[in-house]
């Protein structure tokens, strides 16, 4: 393959990740979440059913919760991502993280990176949701071993610690 038929299966992204700017050469057919995984190292996005039913590969992509297998790396040029990984600052626990522990709305944890980040988006529009409003909010995402009562608990509780938490200065 020359250079012109590799560019043109190839094109140079620039997206910031967790707070870090990246630039990279992908295939144009590479997903988000493989690109994330693979050539990010985050593999704290999961793979399930790849076709963005089950919501583990949940993200932030400028904000909204988006499955990260349905959208191409390059559809993320320019843009903000934010993953399980970014939510903890150093070993304190993110309010969502803690609640799920405390909580136990974990079992295995595969599903748990893609509620924590629904449930993010969730409570940043809406930080005193009610419990039906949490259950709605959640039910694009499978969770085929802790059932969802934990996980709606959790979230409730992180939504009122949250609250409480001083607000971020506006950018």
């Amino acid at each position: 393959m020359n250079f012109e038929q590799e560019m043109s299966t190839k094109q140079i992204i620039n997206v910031t990740v967790n707070g870090r700017a990246y630039e990279r050469l992908v295939e144009v057919r590479m997903t988000l979440a493989d690109f994330i995984r693979q050539e990010l190292d985050l593999t704290g996005t999961h793979l399930g059913c790849e076709h963005g039913v089950c919501g583990a590969c949940t993200i932030l992509l400028n904000g909204e919760a988006v499955r990260s297998c349905l959208m191409l790396a390059v559809q993320a040029d320019g843009s903000t991502a934010d993953t399980v990984e970014g939510l903890a600052r150093g070993s304190e626990l993110h309010p969502l993280q803690k609640a799920f522990n405390d909580h136990h709305a974990l079992q295995c944890g595969f599903c748990t990176p893609g509620f924590l980040m629904t449930a993010l988006a969730f409570l940043k529009e809406n930080p005193a949701p009610s419990r039906k409003q949490a259950r709605d909010a959640i039910s694009g995402n499978i969770c085929r071993c802790t059932g969802y009562q934990p996980i709606i608990d959790a979230v409730l509780r992180a939504a009122s610690e949250m609250r409480d938490l001083p607000r971020e200065p506006p950018k």
